[in-house]
């Protein structure tokens, strides 16, 4: 396993049919990657109390929860998970929520989603191997 500071999160909803990032203020934070046989992470975000009520809501309402952390430091590029909150504890007067996911590979997407694009502006063959190469 290897652990890595949690610098900072969002989670995503679905509001009116968007996906919205809501920041989360963290106090602390952890997030490991347990490097077992799923590739599941579990992200712990140390938080102030009254942000309970908030992620009680999320694990009564929600199967998977996409969040999007920092890891280490703020100048990384953020990193996507598909979630689901597995623990919220008091800890004094503040609370953790544990959350249990997998990483989304957000570079395969992007590359998914360029190919695609190339393809229905109907580059083929060498052509497009050649357009891709350029862009990438």
């Amino acid at each position: 396993m290897k652990t890595f500071k949690l610098h900072a999160m969002k989670i995503f909803e679905n509001e009116q049919e968007e996906l919205v990032k809501h920041k989360i203020q963290l106090l602390d934070g952890l997030i490991i990657n347990r490097e077992d046989e799923k590739n599941r992470w579990v992200i712990e975000a140390y938080l102030e109390s009254d942000c309970k009520e908030y992620f009680m809501n999320l694990r009564d309402n929600y199967e998977e929860i996409m969040v999007e952390v920092i890891i280490t430091k703020e100048s990384n590029d953020p990193a996507t998970f598909i979630t689901s909150i597995i623990g919220i504890n008091d800890i004094g007067d503040h609370i953790n929520v544990l959350f249990m996911g997998t990483i989304v590979d957000q570079r395969k997407n992007k590359i998914e989603e360029m190919l695609g694009a190339l393809i229905n502006k109907g580059y083929q063959g060498e052509e497009l191997l050649d357009r891709f190469k350029e862009l990438i």
